[in-house]
């Protein structure tokens, strides 16, 4: 445990924004998951609007630093194929 006190301070700083990125890429996670469901179930509909929810969180974690850019259009890329071969 550091002595100083903005050491102190970081080291909470740093837990906090630790859990937050946490949380926030779980939610990513869990959006790709409900997109994954509804391709396996083949409701497009469903499809649909997943993927909106999907990729806009996937773009907002970018914007945030959570996912790289490039990483995050792989995502989306992959995504896209999947819901066009719903059709």
């Amino acid at each position: 445990m550091p002595n100083i006190k903005s050491a102190k301070k970081r080291v909470l700083v740093s837990q906090a924004k630790a859990a937050q990125n946490k949380a926030a890429k779980s939610a990513i996670k869990t959006d790709l998951k409900k997109f994954e469901a509804a391709v396996a179930e083949g409701n497009r509909s469903e499809a649909e609007g997943a993927y909106k929810v999907a990729v806009k969180a996937v773009d907002q974690a970018v914007g945030h630093g959570l996912l790289h850019r490039n990483n995050a259009a792989r995502k989306k890329s992959s995504m896209t194929i999947k819901l066009n071969k719903l059709a």
